[in-house]
């Protein structure tokens, strides 16, 4: 029997302020260089209905940038480049299967704090759209549980 082998050649990393930005975009880099594959990091403002689409919202637009930055940053001490974007949209999880399909990527690496809603994990709502309409694999990386302290 033929062993398959996953190929990887383009990388999609969404980034949202979360403290495991930077660890996602080491993760990324690290897959992308084994397989000489192009990260690219998105960063997506979401924009009320009420509001036009291209909207100048200028203290998103900044966190944006900072973010994007600071992920090329960690690209750079992981001795690789990324491409970076800033997108505004109405869904950010639509905006991200959009640009997936635009760019052709074989995979999104998305990172999620672990947090929980009413006393149960919680993914939010991007991760299970993504798990269900990504045409690509999506690799999420979770945070570990906070440590219970013992008294």
């Amino acid at each position: 029997m033929r062993e398959a082998r996953l190929k990887i050649n383009r990388i999609l990393v969404p980034i949202n302020g979360e403290a495991d930005d930077a660890e996602t975009v080491e993760f990324a880099c690290f897959v992308a260089k084994r397989h000489r594959a192009k990260v690219y990091v998105v960063y997506v403002i979401e924009v009320k209905r009420t509001m036009p689409l291209d909207a100048e919202m200028e203290s998103e637009i900044g966190k944006g940038e900072a973010l994007l930055e600071t992920a090329m940053q960690v690209a750079e001490r992981c001795g690789y480049d990324i491409e970076t974007e800033l997108l505004q949209a109405r869904e950010a999880s639509v905006a991200l299967v959009d640009e997936a399909v635009e760019r052709g990527v074989d995979a999104i690496v998305m990172g999620i704090p672990y947090r929980k809603r009413y006393g149960e994990f919680n993914m939010g709502d991007i991760v299970p759209y993504l798990l269900k309409n990504a045409p690509c694999r999506v690799w999420i990386l979770r945070d570990p549980m906070e440590a219970k302290a013992s008294a």
